[in-house]
């Protein structure tokens, strides 16, 4: 079994003395894991940073095995903002999210391109809105779809947040998520978007499944408190 496709870089962990196993989300093959051997030489490493686009050539024996990548850097994301805690937070984050949520080898376009789309708009000042509504998209990609417009809500100008009843479930929701806005940058909206999104997963995805929910995307939630 051998392709070869452009990634993203979800995660990485060490294998045997010189070598890693990384996590990557391609366009074409989903999210898949392999081993690079060399991983922990410089020249490696500096390339294999969480968030990374890169391109990558796989070959594995059979489908019962793991296999094995070699990596070509296509651009450099995650250097773009080490120092910047939040934006190097919020692709921690994402990174996070999507090891945890997508299932192996099943490609999500939509979703490849929706990141694709937030990573080259992070340096702009409303990144903190693209990213919620990126984990919206992400959300309903993987199969629910919160339907808002079922549910009764006040939008009365004086409000920015309604609570909705979703499958049984009171949430408190932003009301520019609700009539799927652009707001004026606003710490505590985005502090509540992010809240609604965390809850939605946990009752969806995470509780359901017994996973653990990201410490990356906990952290940062703690940036807009």
């Amino acid at each position: 079994m051998n392709w070869q496709d452009e990634a993203f870089l979800l995660g990485k962990r060490k294998f045997r003395e010189n070598a890693n196993i990384i996590d990557i989300f391609s366009n074409l093959y989903g999210k898949v894991s392999g081993i690079v051997y060399g991983g922990n030489s410089r020249k490696i490493r500096n390339l294999l940073q969480i968030s990374n686009n890169i391109f990558v050539i796989y070959t594995a024996k059979n489908e019962n095995r793991i296999g094995y990548f070699k990596t070509e850097l296509i651009e450099p994301i995650s250097p773009r903002f080490f120092n910047d805690k939040k934006r190097t937070s919020a692709l921690l984050s994402l990174s996070a999210l999507l090891n945890n949520l997508l299932p192996e080898s099943q490609p999500y376009k939509s979703i490849y391109s929706s990141l694709k789309d937030l990573t080259k708009n992070l340096n702009t000042d409303n990144w903190p809105i693209l990213y919620v509504y990126w984990e919206l998209k992400l959300i309903k990609e993987l199969g629910y779809d919160p339907n808002f417009k079922e549910n009764l809500y006040d939008l009365s100008k004086d409000k920015k947040i309604s609570n909705l009843e979703i499958d049984g479930v009171k949430y408190n929701v932003p009301n520019f998520i609700i009539k799927n806005e652009i707001p004026d940058l606003n710490r505590n909206l985005i502090k509540n978007a992010l809240i609604f999104n965390r809850n939605l997963m946990l009752n969806k995805f995470f509780i359901p499944n017994n996973m653990i929910f990201p410490k990356a995307r906990i952290i940062l939630e703690s940036y807009f408190s």
